[in-house]
């Protein structure tokens, strides 16, 4: 519980309709979960408008955040206008947790691929090396050794909050979290300390809901505009807007890479299926990931370690240890065939080339590969081409299937896929909707020893059909169709 008083600080407020000098309870951002002790926030979405929801509140609520106020005010009810609801809660939501973010070591992460491996990684170190450390990411959060499901790449301010408020409660000094584009420019982080925050690389996404390049760009900057002097910024030399993000940023500027002149560098000595051999700032580790996008990873990993002043030898010895996030690159293989099945999250056309090229890389050249993957429904419609050209391209053979096609038709997500696809490739498609069948039908299209990559839903344990989530996953199907193939 904490007055309303305390909760505004640092909030610039428009107006005040009502006293401030009350008892607050709850934060919320549904309706319909308002009670007489609730601050409900009225945000303007890009679906709904929630000020619409604010008449059938009635008298069931404490205070409303708003930037109108509406036509009839309620003597029981405070309405504080603001500028920016969605920069109000932020703040709010830090202030009625108590600032957690300001008593740990917050580093976010964010770009169009790596940003959960990085994260998890980063967890997984630190939590190696003896500390206890909280996550929030694409396949789980964390509080120490406490699992919760995650929703979102990255919650809304009050479910940020509240979950560094708890991590701090169970002795997290350090938290590791994906931001993504949507909520960075939702302000889902605004009131938040950062020590650090990452920049992985920028490729073809979202352009659904940023609708130009541009303004997906300028998402991902503006987590870098907003950090603090004392934060890091840690960003990728080698991709071409890696200077560019850190451009305005008020923090101290530090650049990885493998190619260039950079603080923190890296090489790739020996790769296999068992992993890597690098040479980190001229000292060698082996790692149990694989693939030049992993290298970028790692040194990430790595060199933020370093930026919060981790002891080297500690480092190196945990990343030795330490596992790829669930759903990135995992593979199995078939006892009595050899075939290798790989299942990776691989969802942007520059994600699944990486994965093909990775793949090669650790191929010999009897081995074919048969690549399984569809575009998720009511998503960036535009990358549907791409990927249909690049899994056709770098593939022997090539199913596409359905993902999540969500409200969408999915012959239709499967014909937009299939159209980028060359007249020379597109002998080596089949287009087989049902994704268990798709996977199944792989599994019997290979030979001996042949590579089987499972690309787009990685972690993920459902497929999503009119708005129902049904039961699914790509590692399950595989290790049933390998069964089969063993009979």
């Amino acid at each position: 519980m904490k007055n309303l008083n305390e909760i505004l600080a640092g909030v610039p407020v428009v107006s005040v309709i009502g006293s401030t000098n009350m008892a607050v309870t709850s934060l919320e951002l549904d309706s319909r979960k308002v009670g007489k002790e609730s601050v409900f926030f009225a945000i303007k979405g890009t679906q709904v408008d929630a000020h619409n929801f604010i008449p059938n509140l009635g008298n069931n609520v404490a205070v409303v955040v708003c930037e109108t106020l509406p036509s009839e005010i309620l003597k029981s009810v405070c309405y504080v206008q603001v500028a920016d609801s969605s920069k109000a809660m932020g703040q709010m939501a830090a202030n009625f947790y108590g600032n957690p973010s300001q008593h740990m070591q917050i580093v976010a992460v964010t770009g169009t691929n790596g940003k959960t491996s990085i994260a998890t990684l980063l967890y997984q170190l630190f939590t190696q090396m003896g500390y206890v450390c909280g996550l929030l990411s694409t396949v789980e959060n964390k509080i120490g050794d406490k699992v919760y499901p995650s929703t979102h790449t990255t919650p809304h301010a009050i479910a940020i909050q509240g979950f560094l408020a708890e991590m701090l409660a169970a002795g997290c000094s350090y938290c590791f979290m994906e931001a993504s584009s949507h909520a960075i420019h939702q302000n889902r982080m605004f009131g938040m300390h950062l020590t650090g925050a990452i920049f992985t690389n920028l490729t073809h996404d979202h352009l659904d809901y940023h609708n130009t390049f541009k303004d997906y760009l300028k998402a991902k900057k503006a987590l870098f505009d907003f950090l603090p002097k004392t934060a890091f910024a840690l960003s990728n030399a080698d991709d071409k807007n890696g200077m560019v993000m850190l451009q305005n940023t008020a923090a101290h500027k530090f650049y990885y890479g493998i190619k260039g002149k950079v603080d923190f560098s890296a090489k790739v000595l020996e790769s296999d299926f068992s992993g890597m051999l690098m040479n980190i700032q001229g000292a060698e580790v082996h790692v149990k990931m694989i693939g030049g996008f992993n290298a970028y990873n790692i040194l990430a990993v790595y060199s933020a370690a370093i930026l919060l002043q981790q002891d080297l030898t500690q480092v190196l010895v945990a990343l030795s240890m330490i596992q790829g996030a669930e759903g990135r690159f995992e593979y199995s293989v078939s006892p009595k065939t050899k075939v290798v099945g790989i299942v990776d999250y691989a969802h942007t056309p520059d994600a699944l080339k990486k994965v093909l090229e990775t793949i090669y890389q650790l191929n010999s050249k009897a081995q074919q590969v048969i690549t399984v993957v569809g575009c998720g429904g009511d998503r960036d419609k535009t990358k549907r081409p791409l990927m249909g050209a690049i899994a056709a391209k770098l593939s022997h053979k090539v199913v596409f299937t359905s993902d999540n096609p969500r409200s969408e038709d999915p012959q239709t997500i499967l014909q937009e896929m299939y159209e980028g696809v060359s007249v020379v490739d597109r002998k080596k498609v089949l287009m087989i909707e049902n994704r268990k069948q798709a996977i199944h039908t792989a599994c019997m299209l290979a030979q001996d020893a042949d590579i089987i990559l499972l690309a787009g839903k990685g972690h993920e344990n459902y497929q999503e059909i009119k708005g129902v989530k049904h039961p699914f996953d790509d590692k399950e199907v595989l290790l049933e169709a390998f069964n089969e193939l063993n009979k």
